[in-house]
C-alpha cells in the first residue's frame, strides 16, 4: 500500500460518522437502513459517507434490489494495517523502542 492510498484512508477514518460505521461494520455486513437508524443523519448523508468508504477501498457495497448491504474489505484493511505497524520499531536496539 502507498503513501497516497493511506492517505485517503485516514482522511476517510478522519470523520467521526465513518469512523462509527467502521466500528458498526466489523461484526459483519449491514444493511445501509440499519446503519442509517444508528445515526441522526439523512439518508443522503448517509450515501456520501459511504461513498467516501468505498471509494478508498474499506467498504465493500452489494446492491441486492433496492437496498445496499456493507461490509469492510478484508484485503484493504490488512493492508492499512500492515502499513500502521511498519511504522512501529520492536527490535531491540531499534529507531523507536
Amino acid at each position: 500500500m502507498n503513501t497516497i492510498d493511506v492517505a485517503v484512508i485516514c482522511k476517510a477514518l478522519g470523520d467521526s460518522n465513518r469512523l462509527q460505521i467502521v466500528q458498526m461494520l466489523s461484526d459483519g455486513e449491514k444493511c445501509g437502513c440499519k446503519l442509517l437508524e444508528a445515526f441522526q443523519i439523512t439518508q443522503p448523508t448517509l450515501s456520501h459517507h459511504m461513498k467516501i468508504l468505498c471509494e478508498c477501498g474499506l467498504v465493500n457495497n452489494r446492491k441486492e434490489g433496492k437496498r445496499h448491504h456493507y461490509s469492510l474489505n478484508g484485503e484493504t484493511l490488512g493492508d492499512f494495517k500492515q502499513f500502521i505497524e511498519s511504522l512501529f520499531c520492536v527490535k531491540e536496539g531499534g529507531c523507536c523502542l
